[in-house]
């Protein structure tokens, strides 16, 4: 054995003798059924709060229930209604202070910081209530985490681990729960923010306050990939046996030599998903540099140590198979007291905080606590999924074994532990860990009913039954038991789950009302027609057959069709109106007087093919093709229809005065103010067309107008911001067009204004500004979000 081996087998063999000692202890307690008689009286306390009698005020009063937590703004106010806000928060935000930040909930500061976060919550929560119903909570949208960076001064934080969640999601493979891997990075992420933001006080001046929570993101981002890219792919069923062993023997050695193996340098590798491993290598690899140039010399021994003991623990469960009857009861139970501990325990060392005194020992005890609630909660999953846990194998192997220790037990003799030995029997600590624990119960009786639920009690409770009988009275009758976390989890996963919905939704329907439109736009050619127009007629259709995104059109249909019920064929010559005048000023931008490009659409310019006469013709013959087809909407009232017509003169007017406005800037320095104008005249009112004309058409309230251009101005601000972007860092392939045309010519850009980064801060503060004004508009505005979020977030 080599000494690299031999160090790690220490500090596995050192974990392991303390796992031992903390698990005898409790297999005493289950065995003498000590923690029962303890948490009897606990529990007596306990009701006090939350068993009320019964009254005949209680009986009229049930019909004006709670509603489900799913509904969540309406839930907060019905909270808050009650006079329970206050009590669900403090309970809520100190249970994250016992959990994620290994606080004693009885010390003097810890309270005074838990009030501080309690009333922090209450506001923000109050300010939100008026949200619409359904709406996520703001916090959870790209806009919200944007805006809290701005108050922060950490936008560059938030813009680079947006990006980076963004590749991530994309890149997670079938096989694996996209929307759980997130969650549980975003949780990681959240979780190391919140230890350093407890370790600031008032104290610490703004700049560093940012420089601390800029470092806490991407450190927490970093650590946090260990969950989707390392953890969850090696439970999920994506890689072979083979596979899953390269990979595992991959990050032993990262974690014990300290450095990240090339994968030529563990030899070729075995599978069909290479692939997958390139990236994940690359981002796990970047992660662990990151984190190890952050670590101080004195923390980063702790680092690999806490990291190894971690996945090693992992390891030994992962390669347990369920159909063996040997295991014995430290076999099942010391990995899950190792890795449950260690995995906080790496938060710490990760951001290089010392914690305070006890931090230690309360964080190596509590961790089993927290994984066998999830293991309860989770049993049905694993045992069809064939994984080892402490309940699966009970469950399988109990007839057989009586020697095996019942989880079910071992829990509530961890909360016994918990409040009288490790917290010192502090009424807080009891509250909070009772609440949870019958929560969860709550939880599982209603997710998988009654009959099932007493299946499940009636295995695990029976060793018993007076201390049952006392606990499902609990569950019966307690109240006020629930968690502010377990709401955002279930929100988070609602969130996610709705978001890759509507990014489907949205690729459809761009790519179904794509084609349609495509076929809609070639221009005929008549019999009998002078030669020259048929020049034109065929340099129109070159222009309209390039690899043209059609998103004016796209958005006139689906607002149009899908949320004003307007005619889908009645409304085809608005669509064919918008994509002409919009090729006709791309036409217009390209000539040699104004961009002089030489491409558009991967296919070279119509100047180019002809010449800047015919190309000038060309335009003008597509503008009044525009205008024949909006006269020709013979569906709609014919108010409507001339509102419409006027409408659009006047903003291909708009338009033309934006060319001009941009072609006198050529080679000028624009003050940021002159460049939003141009940008809006340019590309914001295009924007605005698409979705005021179907309004006009469905003769939608002034309001609701008015919404839709502000929406528009800033969508179009954002949209010209990301093309700035993207001609200063494209490249002709991924473009369809020459790139770095605007320093060529000498223009002024967002870029050349503000620099790249102030362009991306520019360009997210308009893109929530667009995302804060769907609010105001009585519409399903899911595509419309979904469309801001690509036009940040494209490559061309």
């Amino acid at each position: 054995m080599n000494v690299v081996s031999e160090r790690s087998d220490t500090w596995y063999k050192q974990a392991e003798q303390k796992a031992a000692r903390y698990f005898a202890t409790l297999a005493g307690q289950v065995a003498n059924k000590a923690y029962a008689t303890t948490l009897t009286e606990d529990i007596k306390l306990w009701q006090k709060v939350h068993v009320q009698p019964h009254s005949l005020l209680s009986f009229l009063t049930r019909r004006n229930r709670k509603p489900e937590a799913r509904h969540y703004s309406k839930y907060i106010r019905w909270l808050s209604d009650k006079g329970k806000l206050d009590d669900y928060l403090d309970r809520s935000v100190s249970y994250i202070y016992m959990r994620d930040l290994g606080k004693a909930l009885h010390a003097r500061d810890t309270k005074a910081r838990i009030q501080r976060v309690v009333d922090d919550v209450k506001n923000h929560l109050m300010r939100n209530s008026g949200a619409k119903q359904g709406e996520q909570p703001s916090f959870m949208s790209m806009a919200g985490l944007y805006r809290w960076a701005q108050k922060e001064g950490i936008e560059n934080a938030a813009i680079w681990v947006i990006g980076k969640i963004r590749i991530v999601t994309s890149n997670i493979p079938e096989g694996m729960n996209a929307e759980q891997a997130v969650r549980k990075l975003i949780k990681l992420i959240v979780g190391v923010v919140l230890h350093v933001m407890d370790d600031m006080d008032d104290s610490v001046l703004p700049e560093e306050r940012a420089k601390r929570l800029d470092g806490a993101i991407r450190l927490g981002y970093s650590y946090g990939l260990t969950y989707p890219f390392i953890d969850d792919l090696l439970d999920s069923g994506v890689l072979n046996a083979e596979e899953k062993e390269q990979y595992s023997q991959m990050i032993r050695t990262t974690l014990v030599d300290g450095a990240v193996p090339d994968i030529a340098g563990i030899g070729e590798w075995n599978g069909n998903n290479r692939d997958l491993i390139q990236f994940v290598h690359e981002e796990l690899r970047d992660a662990f540099d990151f984190i190890k140039r952050h670590q101080r010399p004195d923390t980063l021994q702790s680092f690999s140590e806490q990291s190894y003991v971690f996945f090693h623990s992992q390891h030994m469960d992962r390669v347990k198979e369920l159909s063996n009857p040997s295991y014995t009861n430290e076999d099942l139970y010391l990995p899950v007291i190792i890795k449950s501990s260690s995995s906080r325990l790496i938060v710490r060392s990760v951001i290089g905080s010392d914690g305070d005194e006890g931090f230690d020992k309360r964080t190596f005890y509590y961790g089993i606590y927290n994984q066998l609630a999830d293991d309860f909660a989770d049993m049905f999953d694993d045992m069809s999924d064939g994984a080892v846990t402490a309940y699966t194998y009970y469950l399988k192997h109990r007839n057989q074994r009586p020697d095996l220790i019942n989880p079910y037990e071992l829990y509530w003799a961890v909360i016994s532990f918990l409040i009288h030995d490790v917290y010192d029997s502090d009424a807080k600590s009891r509250e909070v860990l009772l609440a949870r624990a019958i929560n969860g119960l709550k939880r599982c009786k209603q997710r998988v009913g009654l009959v099932k639920y007493n299946e499940i009690m009636d295995i695990f409770a029976s060793g018993n039954p007076a201390f049952n009988r006392y606990i499902q009275r609990m569950v019966d009758k307690a109240d006020n038991v629930d968690f502010y976390d377990k709401l955002l989890r279930d929100q988070m996963v609602s969130v996610l789950r709705n978001d890759r919905q509507e990014k489907e939704d949205f690729a459809e329907t761009i790519e179904t009302v794509r084609e349609q439109i495509n076929r809609q736009l070639q221009i005929s050619k008549p019999i009998g027609i002078p030669s020259m127009k048929e020049t034109l007629i065929d340099a129109a259709n070159y222009s309209l057959t390039g690899d043209g995104k059609r998103l004016r059109p796209i958005l006139t249909w689906v607002m149009g069709v899908n949320e004003y019920g307007l005619s889908p064929t009645g409304i085809l010559p608005l669509l064919r109106s918008l994509e002409y005048m919009h090729t006709a000023s791309l036409i217009f931008d390209d000539l040699p007087s104004q961009d002089n490009s030489s491409s558009r659409r991967g296919r070279p310019t119509l100047h180019q093919l002809h010449n800047s006469a015919i190309a000038e013709l060309t335009g003008l013959f597509l503008i009044q093709k525009g205008i024949e087809e909006q006269a020709s909407l013979e569906a709609f009232d014919p108010k409507s229809v001339l509102a419409v017509i006027r409408y659009s003169s006047q903003k291909a007017a708009d338009m033309s005065a934006g060319q001009a406005m941009d072609l006198h800037a050529k080679g000028k320095a624009l003050t940021l103010e002159q460049l939003n104008t141009i940008s809006y005249y340019k590309t914001g009112i295009a924007f605005e067309a698409s979705l005021v004309m179907p309004a006009i058409l469905a003769q939608a309230e002034e309001k609701e107008i008015t919404s839709l251009k502000k929406y528009s101005y800033h969508a179009g601000i954002a949209f010209q911001i990301k093309d700035d972007l993207l001609d200063a860092e494209g490249d002709l392939l991924s473009l369809g067009k020459p790139a770095g045309l605007d320093v060529e010519n000498n223009n002024s850009t967002f870029v050349t204004i503000l620099g790249l980064e102030g362009a991306r801060k520019a360009m997210w503060d308009h893109y929530c500004l667009a995302m804060e004004l769907l609010r105001e508009i009585p519409r399903n505005t899911a595509f419309l979000k979904q469309l801001l979020n690509y036009l940040v977030t494209r490559n061309k």
